[in-house]
């Protein structure tokens, strides 16, 4: 959601997070890797082509790197991987705990992680009725 404002370097550093949260509790499950399709659609092929395919060795400075970016940028980027924690039906504790490190260290208020959460709930919650009204 919104990847599409961030640029190159932001795309494959937010892919590094991405997959990193995916990973934390173990291989992605089948709705996490639908929802990773969906987000590298989003980031556009030339990004796809360019992006290497592993846990990134340096979380640490991939972090750093979106502490030291814009506020907008930052809400992209834990909007996005709120997005990922809650695709499926498990939200780990070791992703919670994750999302936290990342809020706190992004300077992202309670309020504002309440408001992007809310939006990703909304996402779902239309997604669902969208479903129920084209199948009945």
């Amino acid at each position: 959601m919104l990847l599409s404002l961030l640029t190159r370097k932001d795309k494959l550093k937010f892919l590094d997070l991405a997959m990193h949260m995916v990973s934390i509790d173990g291989e992605p499950t089948e709705v996490e890797q639908r929802l990773l399709n969906i987000l590298l659609a989003e980031v556009g092929d030339g990004i796809v082509k360019e992006y290497q395919f592993a846990l990134s060795k340096d979380m640490d400075e991939t972090i750093l790197y979106f502490e030291e970016s814009n506020l907008t940028v930052k809400n992209i980027v834990f909007l996005n991987l709120v997005k990922v924690a809650m695709s499926d039906e498990f939200y780990n504790t070791t992703q919670h705990f994750f999302l936290e490190s990342i809020r706190n260290k992004f300077g992202i208020s309670d309020t504002k992680k309440q408001q992007l959460m809310r939006l990703v709930y909304q996402e779902r919650d239309l997604r669902e009725r969208a479903k129920r009204v084209v199948s009945h």
